[in-house]
């Protein structure tokens, strides 16, 4: 175990000399929002928060918090579901909120050079201004940081068609635990050059460096979107409706699945209806492109395979209102669960085919342990977010049920072909479940990347790896 040490005075005047007095935070009150992220009811407490505003401020902070061994941990906007920017042991936060610059949007490259305190949606409407689309759409996506994407490789509905983040990552600058600073890829298409080592401190979590500059690729903005509503008396008969959809040649940007009580936790909350609230199962299907004929057609195709494999009726949104009416109830629905109650969410993700075997499994293991669970996710890339929920339970029983639910879940999903997450990341909350997933020799190839980066272990301890190791 390594042995920290604490923020001291003279530290935090170094930290006022780099980046400026009012922005190291150390009283109770300017710290508490750096304290929890979204992942349920989790607090640890830094001694102090540094917000840089350049590289070369993070990699002077990092420079000293080495020598002195105290740990940092990197924050992007704290939307985060598994506890990955959360200090576990104390120490800095470096909140990197104050770098949110967009640098350059290059029209000739279709590439963007961002700061990694962009929020994800202020990137989208920026350079759809310009006729270019950024796909990746986690649906945090008006709060969320380019930074905290990358940390965690977010995905999003959209992942069905375009993929998630690490596929539109081409260079990053990044700062080193010891202050170093280094530049990755660049504006190019292709790289060969040595080891990819943009893709490996992608989805890292913020445990090999940190990200102070980031090379996306862009791409052309879609001229059309269409959107279906099919309801369904059973996800069977969804799965089914999304395969031959698939078998059709049809291959939609998004494709999302919502369980009954997902639906009615959301209307509740938004206070407003929604078509077909009482089914089952729902499927939100979009379509994009630019050729109007094409796809109408392909959305008359989709809609009759929703009905030949069992669907109630399909409801089409063509105008941009409705169709932001039906995403913000899917967008609503992870609010929606933890004002309904006290939970935590797990990122299942099992190939696509097994969707169905999944949700019941989750429904089995939720029976045998008596506790309660509320479903909805992608169903295009098979990751089902699955929501455990405390409701009445006493504080004594959910503590005693939700540890052998959720290991029970997780070796399930294994053995299926699937892992324990798809988007969230490990973090400090799943950590010590990870062997389940990733092989001996695996873990300890990532333990040996981790220590050549960060050989004092003081960049985002306490994650990733089993407390055991």
């Amino acid at each position: 175990m390594t042995h920290y040490k604490p923020v001291t005075n003279e530290l935090l005047d170094q930290f006022a000399q780099i980046a400026g007095t009012e922005n190291v935070l150390t009283s109770a009150f300017d710290i508490e929002p750096y304290t929890h992220d979204e992942t349920e009811d989790l607090r640890f407490t830094p001694q102090a928060v540094v917000r840089p505003g350049s590289t070369e401020h993070v990699a002077a902070i990092m420079r000293l918090c080495h020598e002195a061994r105290v740990p940092v941990t990197p924050r992007g906007g704290g939307t985060g579901l598994s506890g990955g920017a959360l200090p576990v042991h104390g120490g800095v936060v470096l909140g990197l909120e104050r770098m949110n610059r967009i640098l350059e949007i290059d029209t000739h490259n279709f590439m963007a050079v961002c700061e990694p305190g962009v929020i994800t949606e202020n990137l989208h409407k920026a350079v759809e201004d310009l006729g270019l689309f950024y796909p990746p759409d986690p649906a945090s996506r008006a709060s969320c940081t380019l930074g905290g994407n990358l940390a965690e490789c977010a995905g999003g509905p959209r992942t069905l068609k375009y993929g998630v983040t690490r596929d539109y990552v081409r260079g990053v600058q990044a700062v080193l635990p010891n202050g170093d600073i280094i530049n990755t890829g660049g504006k190019l298409l292709k790289n060969v050059t040595g080891y990819d080592l943009t893709q490996l401190l992608i989805g890292s979590e913020g445990t090999l460096a940190i990200i102070t500059k980031i090379i996306v690729r862009l791409i052309p903005l879609p001229r059309l979107r269409r959107t279906l509503l099919a309801p369904f008396p059973c996800l069977d008969h969804a799965t089914a409706a999304l395969n031959s959809i698939f078998l059709n040649r049809i291959f939609p940007c998004a494709a999302e699945f919502m369980e009954h009580d997902a639906i009615q936790n959301a209307v509740t909350m938004l206070g407003r209806p929604f078509p077909y609230s009482d089914a089952q199962a729902l499927l939100l299907i979009e379509l994009d492109g630019d050729d109007e004929a094409l796809i109408q057609k392909d959305i008359e195709r989709a809609g009759q395979a929703c009905l030949d494999a069992g669907a109630l009726d399909v409801l089409l949104a063509e105008t941009t209102v409705k169709q932001e009416h039906l995403w913000s109830m899917r967008r609503a629905m992870g609010e929606a669960v933890k004002k309904h109650s006290a939970y935590r969410e797990e990122d299942t993700v099992a190939p696509r085919a097994k969707l169905p075997d999944l949700v019941r499994a989750i429904k089995d293991i939720s029976a045998r342990h008596g506790i309660r669970t509320i479903c909805y996710g992608h169903a295009g890339d098979g990751n089902i977010h699955c929501n455990i929920v405390k409701n009445a339970m006493s504080e004594q029983e959910w503590k005693t049920r939700l540890p052998g639910a959720i290991a029970e879940l997780h070796k399930t999903v294994v053995a299926m072909g699937g892992t324990l997450s798809g988007e969230h990341g490990i973090g400090c909350l799943q950590k010590n479940h990870i062997p389940m997933a990733v092989g001996r020799s695996e873990l300890e190839l990532m333990k040996g990347i981790k220590r050549v980066f960060d050989p004092t272990g003081i960049l985002n301890p306490g994650k990733i790896f089993p407390d055991q190791e």
